[in-house]
């Protein structure tokens, strides 16, 4: 079977996921949305902290690892946007050990792209019985680029895109 698109016909095998394949949405500046690589426990709390940062919420829980002059330079830059939305593209471990993901914040006219970074942490309790070792997943970073107009993002994610040297050469 085949499906006509804009650009012509496509058998239905590519555009139909396989069995245990999964395919997310994509935005078009950021690429695929989800989770990605990433554990569950690292994008809920990644999506925390975009949650947070989009609602201008300085006090959040979510934003209590880093300092409070990182908090409101973040806050004030989504500000300048006034942001409608988030979406958070999907995670990768880091060499360093930290989870990344790509997140854009979107605006009625402007939007802002970054790669937002969360770390697993490990410290020692005492407990009545001895010690234990606790963790969780914290907010570490936000690198923000600058504001762009919707056009300039379209046209600068048309220019993003690397094609397969299969697809250059045909």
């Amino acid at each position: 079977m085949f499906s006509q698109t804009r650009g012509g016909f496509i058998p239905e095998d590519l555009l139909r996921p396989g069995r245990g394949e999964s395919r997310y949405p994509a935005d078009t500046v950021i690429g695929e949305l989800g989770q990605g690589r990433a554990s569950t426990a690292a994008y809920a709390c990644a999506n925390s902290a975009a949650g947070a940062l989009f609602s201008g919420r300085p006090d959040h829980s979510a934003l209590s690892s880093v300092s409070a002059s990182m908090r409101e330079s973040h806050i004030r830059a989504l500000d300048a946007i006034s942001p409608r939305s988030y979406r958070i593209g999907g995670g990768r471990e880091e060499a360093d050990g930290s989870v990344s993901f790509m997140v854009r914040f979107i605006g009625r006219e402007y939007g802002i792209t970054g790669e937002l970074f969360v770390r697993y942490i490990t410290r020692r309790i005492q407990t009545g019985e001895g010690s234990a070792v606790a963790g969780n997943w914290i907010f570490e970073d936000l690198i923000l680029e600058e504001a762009k107009d919707r056009e300039s993002e379209q046209q600068e994610s048309v220019n993003r895109y690397d094609f397969s040297p299969y697809e250059r050469f045909f």
